[in-house]
């Protein structure tokens, strides 16, 4: 899917609907000749999807919405049912039909795009058409409607686009028809190559045969004739023909032998050039699937190639209808520049009039400064010294506020205390009650009926106890009921005593949890304060001053922080008196500062750079350059200088409405270089 849009891709890989759906440049399959042609007509849609109704469609819609990755078109087959199209004679033209293939299922549709398309090499001699018909030029060089008319030259890929999926199908079949031609003659080479050597073991073998039963006879036949001269001397001359005879027949046998071997040269040459000519046609056969083989990789070349030109032309249209419209820009404020420039020379003429007035004024004014500045340190010392006498107060504050607090440990000691009588008091209510029968709270009101003294009243509580004794044995539930007091006494007082050390420890954790969250607050507080002047310095001149101040020393945990920056020429009471650039370098000074204590592997800023000018971006350039020895910066930024002294530049370009594009561009190649 090379060159299509981002969306195509997408539904071509999604397998949530269906992604079997062809696009309407792969179902139609057009002559050569014609395709240029066809192609400037149908140029619009052949991106289109061709599905088969529309719930495909939506369903389709839907995951591109879902996944936000653009838009698609789609042909919905199902519409085309009742489609039918009124075909005329055309004179001096081909229509766009006739030179096409698609399959049935498509033909309503081709229909309704190419019914009223023709093609001709001179419009002028097209005879026969209404004005609903639109005509191309057979080579693609131009495109007539009703009220249009474009065209120009055609590029060297125009008509690649179309058919692609039909012209690999051809492609392939063509490859497959070659490969069998291939294979079969290859067979056929093989089975001549089994002929030959065939041949040749055969004419070798029954040559030698003959020859070795010619040898055989002739052994034999001389060894006949030898018998014949050894038992019959009297035929001696007529053997001695007979010998002469086979003497010659011997030579003949030999020339027809030397005959034999000379054809069986002239065989082995045959098959040698056979074998020869074999490897020249293999050597053909590599060589032309060589050439198909760097065919097919030029053709992939030239259509990527086709895909970034055509990426080109469309950025650089975009970028000339940019600069089109800033040379109009341009052009407007030169004359609002020449313009201003009239009045600006009416104006100075007036300002050095009024020049000479504003020194005798400005002389009155430094004098004014002077005492004013006069009165603004004495405001300053006054300020400090209320500041002194506020801290003074604050701090008897915090004494009180101890001292409320020890007071109020006091007073819940002593509620404690009052607790713990108010328990015995109810233990020994209860005791009276059970074992006297006596309400203490009655007897405590009642005044005391008699004069006696102690020793008188013991003798009679000695008296009365033998009374009880002799009165029987005392209430058995007695000690039940003092042991589950005794336990209920002992729980209270455990869980008291638990809550006591509870407070205690707790106290405790508290004192030694701030005590350490001071410690390393100061301690932070100390680093980021020279990280803060240091870095000040860097991003405005060593004359400039910054400084941390704690408003409230003696409690960290309360204090606010105030941040003074003093550049050179400069006395601000407070830093929202500061210029936009100088809050941002301060901000910046701090923000570093703070990131020199724990320094991240990533730092994000975006567009930090924005309210500063050129001389203030070359120190921030130059410090993040140094902190970037650590740390991966990503920075947000419309200035170029700090483009150009970035490693990596992302930019987000958008080629078609919803589809954006990152394009990289890696600088610390060509630095390497």
């Amino acid at each position: 899917m090379e060159g299509y849009p981002e969306s195509i891709k997408f539904l071509h890989k999604n397998k949530e609907w269906n992604n079997d759906a062809p696009i309407l440049s792969d179902i139609i399959y057009v002559q050569e000749e014609y395709r240029a042609a066809v192609e400037n007509v149908l140029e619009p849609y052949l991106n289109y999807y061709v599905v088969s109704n529309m719930e495909e469609g939506m369903a389709a819609i839907e995951l591109l919405d879902k996944h936000q990755k653009g838009k698609a078109n789609f042909f919905l087959l199902d519409a085309f049912n009742d489609f039918e199209s009124n075909l005329s004679n055309i004179g001096g033209a081909v229509s766009a039909l006739d030179i096409i293939e698609v399959d049935d299922k498509y033909n309503k549709l081709a229909q309704y795009l190419l019914s009223k398309v023709v093609i001709t090499e001179d419009a002028d001699k097209v005879q026969g058409l209404d004005n609903g018909y639109t005509i191309l030029a057979k080579s693609g060089k131009f495109v007539k409607g009703q009220y249009r008319l474009s065209g120009g030259s055609v590029g060297v890929f125009e008509g690649n686009k179309i058919g692609r999926a039909k012209n690999l199908e051809k492609m392939q079949d063509e490859i497959v028809m070659q490969d069998a031609l291939f294979n079969s003659l290859k067979a056929e080479l093989e089975d001549l190559r089994k002929k030959v050597v065939d041949y040749n073991e055969q004419l070798k073998e029954k040559q030698i045969q003959q020859a070795q039963g010619e040898i055989n006879n002739l052994t034999n036949n001389v060894f006949v004739t030898r018998n014949k001269i050894e038992n019959v001397s009297s035929v001696q001359e007529t053997s001695g023909q007979r010998i002469d005879e086979l003497v010659e027949k011997l030579e003949t046998e030999r020339g027809d032998i030397a005959e034999t071997r000379d054809f069986l040269q002239e065989i082995n040459e045959k098959s040698t050039d056979i074998n020869s000519r074999l490897k020249l046609l293999e050597a053909d056969y590599q060589q032309a699937e060589q050439e198909y083989n760097f065919a097919s990789v030029a053709f992939n070349d030239q259509n990527l190639q086709l895909t970034r030109q055509q990426s080109k032309i469309s950025n650089l249209k975009s970028e000339l209808a940019f600069k089109e419209k800033q040379l109009q820009d341009l052009l407007a404020q030169k004359e609002g520049n020449a313009k201003q420039l009239e009045d600006s020379g009416a104006s100075i003429k007036a300002e050095q009039e009024h020049l000479g007035l504003s020194e005798n004024a400005l002389v009155t004014v430094l004098r004014d400064k002077e005492l004013a500045e006069s009165e603004l340190n004495e405001a300053d010392r006054i300020y400090y010294s209320l500041r002194n006498a506020l801290q003074e107060k604050e701090e008897e504050l915090r004494q009180k506020t101890k001292q409320r607090e020890s007071i109020d440990n006091e007073l819940n000691e002593l509620k404690d205390k009052l607790n713990e009588l108010k328990l015995q008091l109810a233990g020994m209510k209860e005791r009276l009650s059970v074992e006297f029968h006596v309400n203490l709270d009655d007897i405590l009101d009642e005044p005391r009926m008699t004069e006696s003294s102690v020793e008188e009243l013991n003798e009679s509580a000695d008296r009365l106890k033998k009374r009880l004794i002799n009165l029987g044995e005392v209430n058995p539930t007695a000690v039940e009921a003092y042991t589950e007091m005794k336990t209920r006494y002992e729980f209270i007082l455990e869980q008291k005593n638990d809550l006591v050390d509870a407070r205690e420890s707790l106290m405790q954790t508290i004192q030694e949890v701030k005590t350490t969250a001071n410690q390393q607050f100061l301690e932070t507080f100390n680093k980021v304060k020279d990280n803060f002047q240091t870095v000040f310095k860097t991003l405005f001149t060593e004359q400039d001053t910054a400084d941390l101040i704690l408003e409230n020393p003696d409690n960290l945990a309360e204090t606010g922080i105030d941040i003074v920056a003093k550049p050179k020429g400069k006395r601000p009471s407070s830093i929202t008196q500061l210029s936009g650039g100088e809050k941002t370098l301060t901000a910046t000074a701090l923000l570093f500062s703070i990131y020199l204590i724990k320094p991240a592997p990533f730092c994000i800023l975006d567009e930090v750079d924005a309210p500063l000018d050129d001389a203030n971006v070359g120190k921030f350039v130059s410090m993040i350059r140094r902190f970037s020895e650590n740390s991966q910066f990503i920075i947000v930024t419309h200035n170029k200088q700090m483009m150009t002294a970035v490693d990596v530049i992302y930019g987000v370009t958008m080629q078609e409405p919803g589809v954006s594009k990152l394009v990289p561009v890696d600088f610390r190649s060509l630095k390497d270089a």
